[in-house]
């Protein structure tokens, strides 16, 4: 082998090392750079990689949580909810009497849902449960347009339909 031929490590070392600092460095300063530890474990809720602006952590406070909780706020009949994923989903199979409102087609569905909708009126807004943070995104986007009293059901439509509780095809 060629002398010129020869790997020198040195300088493999030193270039991974400013490839690491140039890759940190970006994520840091970046709008939407992700935290080195997330939490991934769906017991614990919904699964994020705490991204800045993480719609998880902002609505955190509104998640429920508790499945009976939100069976007795469907059986009321005072709450709204609202259904994040796409319209095809939601085709496929929802809660019963819920509203399709999918975060990936929201300024063109948004305008019905305001003019019917108050601002005031109790929402209930789910995805596909806790590996989906669709129903962050979108409470977090109803809260910026004036909505107040918002739940996030993080056990989503999957976790209603296991359970048994009544949807619509």
């Amino acid at each position: 082998m060629a002398k010129t031929d020869r790997i020198h490590w040195p300088h493999v070392g030193v270039y991974l090392a400013l490839a690491l600092v140039a890759a940190f460095t970006v994520n840091t300063f970046s709008p939407r750079g992700i935290a080195l530890i997330g939490s991934w474990d769906t017991a614990g809720g919904v699964i994020t990689a705490h991204q800045r602006n993480d719609p998880v952590a902002a609505t955190g406070d509104l998640q429920v949580k508790d499945m009976d909780r939100v069976k007795s706020f469907f059986d009321k009949g005072d709450s709204l909810f609202v259904d994040a994923r796409a319209a095809d989903s939601f085709a496929a199979g929802h809660i019963r009497g819920a509203w399709s409102l999918p975060l990936r087609g929201f300024d063109e569905s948004i305008g019905p849902f305001l003019e019917q909708v108050p601002p005031d009126h109790p929402l209930v807004i789910y995805c596909s449960g806790r590996e989906c943070t669709d129903s962050h995104e979108l409470a977090s986007l109803l809260k910026e347009m004036g909505y107040t009293r918002l739940q996030v059901f993080i056990d989503g439509y999957r976790g209603w339909r296991d359970a048994g509780y009544p949807v619509e095809p």
